[in-house]
């Protein structure tokens, strides 16, 4: 009986390795990527897997159709590699679409996994999730009452979408904070990836909030209507925080755009003939005004490659917190009509060769996120210009104006207390301070060159 049982589980096996076999084999364009000859199949481990099924079937409280079963063996067997590999299905395919070029209805928020639960890379700019006051780093630990403890990210995500309107409550642990409910409501998510405005005369903030297709082509034309609408652009402020990344070459696009030579961005695997490598363009935009990347731990994948090739470049200073620390590659790998494999294939590296992953970009001037109120002047306050007696100073026109004005403004008003952008504050100080050590030839009121004594 022992022996009969035993023959009949060894068929089991052979039969099962044979479908094994088939559910992995690549379609024709995948199967160029893998030169060398099958691995062979661990035999004892396969025997385990197969018992286990065995088992499944037949003592589980419901009955379980096999390919269910299979394909659950497949969705563990993927997530269990790491955060971004993913078991992709049917509809999932749109929603690969979607994260590159569509729309859709949802809170408009970023997600992966850490230690079993539901983590937020990023909130979207201007979304749903954005104006709720959802936060990178946010763990999200329930999803209209259920627990999102051991669920993947997408599966976390599909719970998040739904009809433009309708509500989702989720439950949110934030650190040094007690647990807290947000409700909020869906809606349509179509991203403006690129947007841009002027600071100060002379200075321009262009902000990224993911990458897309065309995000390359809509920064180089954002900066080419700041230069079309303005005399002079003595600095700009790149904000990549809270980015969570996207499309590949529309990062490498948007380096291009301020370097006109030398390696971008480039990738290394196990597939050999497979590593790719990114190189700059003369197609260049904004070679030489001065520039200042804005990070934080929100900012992931492809605004890690912006931030660490042009820093590498000495193109950039990047300021904020270190990155989020995606540095890997997903491909996905067809395996047969509407199934496919989103597998982590290769890391990226800086043109210097940093690993991205797991480590992140590390900013030149760390800046943390704050809120700073500036003092109002002390109108008991005096100087030079309110003792009496003084002698004007010989350059001015209206001497009297200064003293008025400067006492005019030593009470400021509430919405100028409050500087409530922090790091993009001292961003644009920092390019203050970059044309300050440029410093162009005094003159006074008759065109000759005044002398300065101190």
């Amino acid at each position: 009986m022992i022996l009969l049982q035993s023959a009949k589980r060894r068929l089991r096996a052979c039969a099962f390795i044979c479908s094994f076999s088939s559910l992995f084999s690549l379609s024709p364009l995948f199967a160029q990527d893998f030169q060398s000859e099958p691995l062979p199949l661990p035999l004892e481990e396969v025997r385990m897997f197969t018992e286990a099924l065995d088992r499944i079937r037949m003592a589980y409280v419901e009955e379980v159709d096999d390919k269910t079963l299979l394909e659950n063996a497949i969705r563990g067997m993927l997530s269990g590699l790491d955060p971004h590999s993913a078991y992709v299905i049917e509809n999932d395919f749109d929603t690969l679409q979607e994260n590159t070029t569509g729309e859709f209805g949802g809170l408009g928020i970023e997600v992966g996994r850490e230690n079993g639960y539901i983590k937020v890379i990023s909130p979207i700019d201007d979304t749903p999730a954005d104006k709720a006051g959802i936060e990178a780093g946010d763990l999200i630990i329930q999803i209209d009452g259920r627990p999102t403890r051991q669920i993947l990210p997408q599966e976390a995500a599909d719970l998040m979408r739904g009809e433009p309107g309708s509500e989702v409550t989720i439950t949110v642990a934030r650190e040094g904070q007690e647990p807290f409910d947000l409700t909020v409501t869906r809606e349509i998510i179509a991203i403006t990836s690129v947007r841009s405005r002027m600071l100060e005369p002379g200075y321009a903030y262009l902000r990224i909030s993911q990458f897309r297709v065309n995000t390359s082509n809509e920064l180089e034309e954002e900066i080419e209507e700041l230069y079309a609408e303005n005399d002079e652009i003595k600095g700009l402020v790149l904000d990549l925080r809270n980015n969570p990344g996207g499309v590949l070459q529309a990062s490498v696009g948007v380096v291009d755009a301020f370097i006109d030579q030398g390696r971008i961005v480039y990738t290394e695997g196990r597939i050999e003939g497979n590593d790719m490598e990114f190189m700059a363009t003369t197609n260049t935009v904004a070679a030489d005004v001065p520039l200042v990347i804005l990070i934080n731990n929100g900012s992931a994948s492809a605004s890690e490659i912006v931030a660490g090739a042009l820093q590498d470049h000495a193109r950039a200073i990047v300021m904020g917190t270190r990155s989020f620390g995606k540095g890997s590659v997903q491909t996905v790998m067809p395996l047969g009509e509407q199934r496919a494999i989103k597998l982590t294939t290769s890391l990226y590296f800086t043109p210097s060769g940093r690993s991205i992953q797991a480590q992140g970009i590390d900013p030149d001037i760390v800046v943390e996120n704050a809120f700073v109120t500036r003092r109002s002047r002390n109108v008991a306050q005096v100087s030079e210009s309110n003792l009496p007696g003084r002698l004007d100073n010989a350059n001015s026109q209206d001497k009297e104006a200064g003293t008025n004005d400067e006492m005019a403004n030593a009470l400021i008003s509430a919405e100028e207390v409050l500087v409530t952008d922090y790091p993009l504050n001292e961003a644009l100080n920092v390019l203050k301070g970059i044309n300050a050590f440029q410093p162009q030839p005094r003159t006074n009121s008759s065109g000759t060159f005044a002398q300065r004594n101190d």
